[in-house]
């Protein structure tokens, strides 16, 4: 049985979201269990709501404050001691669960996760990885999507490690390409930091490195893995979604025009699913001592359901021993 620890009080929505969300991941995740993380009428509310035959494998665990989602993380570690998304990572860093799932504050999550579980051995920094959808029917993987706005080609290097041995792990794919987000494929191109990374990318007889690839790489399915740091790879994760949003809401106004357009539209529900990022939810904060899943504030309950299948995919595969077994053989330079 996956213990699952629930950050109730994250996002936008909070418990509107969190408790339906819980309830669905009871109903279809048979070999899992819920350590539930509010306040307390948060949790005398959801004993209402989560239906009595799925109470059995929930465990309610009281916190006394909130953490709002613009709050400044290093407030958050000095003065938040009892909030909910703290409690949540602490029974991760207990053996309690095995995964904390969060749609609260990313800043603040990323510094308590950092403060309770550490980073791995010969991890510097934590990166967020997620995954896009590819024209390939398989999803790559991004990383860094945010955690750190400068990275130097060490750290560039230990992603790319991590995110090959993720895409390996969870995908079954044998060997997986890298590919290094730069503004062209050619040698000459790009910054020092990019082309710092790529020569020790090239140089690894440990990583598939397949070389430079512009931003097409994230849906094209070129490569398996796609490396970058995260001022760049949020900028990036922020305008495919707000994309997705505006391609959508088009769709569905052309759905709603005429009794033509409705059947038009037909053809194009699949590509609407596709193109759908609540499809995608969950990252990972990949590089820690312990299982974190960031969750998108925004989320709706389906949404969030799609992270708890992310942190139960992360648990099954158990990455970051994952990680710890291969750093050594890998050879991480810089650390």
């Amino acid at each position: 049985m996956k213990k699952l620890a629930i950050d109730a009080m994250g996002g936008d929505h909070g418990p509107k979201t969190t408790i339906p969300a819980v309830v669905l991941a009871l109903k279809q995740l048979s070999d899992i269990s819920i350590l539930f993380v509010g306040l307390q009428e948060t949790i005398d509310l959801a004993k209402k709501t989560i239906p009595a035959d799925l109470l059995q494998r929930v465990e309610f665990v009281f916190a006394s404050e909130v953490i709002a989602m613009d709050e400044s993380p290093s407030k958050v570690l000095r003065n938040k001691k009892d909030a909910s998304m703290r409690v949540a990572l602490k029974l991760v860093k207990e053996g309690r669960a095995d995964a904390c799932i969060s749609s609260g504050n990313t800043g603040a999550l990323m510094v308590l996760s950092r403060f309770i579980l550490k980073t791995l051995p010969g991890i510097d920094r934590p990166a967020i990885l997620s995954r896009f959808p590819t024209k390939h029917n398989k999803p790559v993987r991004v990383l860094d999507l945010g955690a750190n706005v400068d990275s130097s080609a060490e750290q560039l290097f230990q992603f790319a490690l991590m995110g090959s041995i993720v895409a390996s792990a969870v995908s079954g794919i044998e060997n997986p390409t890298v590919g290094l987000l730069n503004v062209g494929e050619e040698e000459m191109k790009g910054n020092e930091q990019v082309k710092q990374t790529a020569l020790l990318l090239s140089e690894s007889d440990k990583i598939n490195y397949f070389g430079f690839v512009e931003g097409d790489a994230l849906f094209t399915g070129i490569v398996d893995v796609v490396v970058c740091d995260g001022f760049v790879g949020n900028i990036a994760l922020k305008a495919v979604e707000g994309l997705a949003r505006f391609v959508g809401g088009h769709l569905q106004q052309a759905y709603r025009r005429n009794w033509l357009t409705k059947l038009c539209f037909i053809p194009l529900m699949s590509i609407k699913k596709v193109i759908d990022p609540r499809q995608y939810n969950g990252a990972f904060f990949i590089g820690l001592d312990g299982i974190v899943i960031k969750s998108h504030g925004s989320a709706d309950q389906f949404s969030f359901l799609k992270a708890i299948e992310e942190a139960v995919a992360e648990v099954d595969k158990n990455i970051p021993e994952l990680i710890k077994k291969h750093i050594d053989q890998y050879g991480l330079p810089g650390s």
